[in-house]
């Protein structure tokens, strides 16, 4: 049983990482500004702290932690990433958790140490063909990501890095793609594609129209929740040191990605497209190295994700519409 330090364990990913590890018999103590916003937290501890704080970080990186997941981030769609109204905050308030987190780790002399990326690193201007982008991981230089939230991972990827090379922090990097689950955020502002479109769908009547932030054939790919902890957990008992993927490369426009929503919910649906801040024109997860590195390919189909996404996000939506009744 190892001890297991869980940053961010109030998030998305963080909060399901934290009962994949209870599951797997460690013992986990959970950080975090908040608890899960959807379930009971499975963690053995859960601290309420800021980690911006340097005396928090200090307080909970103990001696006695072999492993540290580091998640915390602020951080959103591309409604809350990409309108520029919050770049300052989403640079500061990461780089100084970064910041902190790699001092204590290396000062505790912690075992392994995991940093999570985000694909949003990649230069722009290798994604401007939504048909044809390119996320391999060795083109991540000459740097040139679309918003200050990719400038700061990749800056972070560089300090955890450096860490590794001057005080021998054994430290694992992996590149998010666009992760969505059951119980993520979906109503708050800082929801991404997938909540999004399941809730404006769950919410449409038959024959409706929901909105589609520009033209819709802007392309991603979309990683359900499973899959990501697998890959993080893969990556964690590795010996690998490089930066890796972990999405999938189950590209789709906007567009069909809320047909393919509309069809789970058994709704005809219609899109009206209008301005709103929508990123790069395509990205996709290039899975080469992952797969030869550490043997980890995504194993959940979108439509098999989207469909237990878009149930939960349903009954969400049922509880809020019975509470306002």
């Amino acid at each position: 049983m190892k001890r297991i330090l869980v940053l961010g364990a109030g998030g998305f990913i963080g909060s399901h990482l934290v009962t994949r590890l209870k599951n797997n018999g460690h013992h986990v103590v959970g950080v975090d500004l908040k608890y899960p916003e959807f379930s009971e937290t499975q963690a053995d501890e859960f601290v309420i702290g800021d980690l911006r704080d340097p005396n928090v970080c200090e307080a909970v990186i103990k001696d006695e932690i072999d492993e540290i997941y580091q998640l915390a981030a602020d951080m959103g769609g591309a409604g809350y990433l990409f309108t520029g109204e919050n770049d300052f905050n989403v640079m500061h308030n990461s780089a100084l958790i970064n910041l902190n987190v790699s001092h204590f780790a290396i000062q505790s002399k912690v075992e392994r140490v995991f940093f999570s990326s985000s694909a949003c690193i990649y230069p722009q201007f290798n994604q401007t063909d939504p048909n044809n982008p390119n996320c391999e991981e060795s083109s991540a230089y000459p740097a040139d990501p679309d918003s200050e939230y990719g400038w700061e991972k990749i800056f972070s990827e560089r300090l955890y890095h450096a860490a590794s090379r001057n005080y021998d922090l054994n430290v694992r990097i992996a590149r998010f793609h666009n992760i969505y689950g059951p119980e993520g955020t979906w109503n708050s502002g800082k929801e991404k594609a997938p909540a999004a479109l399941c809730r404006k769908v769950a919410m449409a009547k038959q024959e409706d129209t929901i909105e589609i932030w520009g033209d819709g054939t802007q392309t991603r790919s979309f990683l359900y929740i499973d899959d990501c902890i697998d890959g993080i957990l893969a990556l964690m008992g590795s010996d690998c040191t490089e930066v890796l993927n972990i999405g999938s490369e189950e590209m789709v426009t906007i567009n069909r990605l809320a047909e393919m929503i509309a069809s789970h919910a058994d709704k005809s649906i219609l899109l009206n497209h209008i301005d709103g801040p929508i990123g790069v024109m395509g990205r996709n997860s290039e899975n080469s190295l992952v797969m030869k590195s550490i043997g980890w390919s995504p194993k959940v189909s979108l439509s098999e994700g989207l469909l237990k996404t878009y149930q939960w996000i349903d009954s969400e939506v049922v509880k809020l519409k019975v509470s306002h009744n």
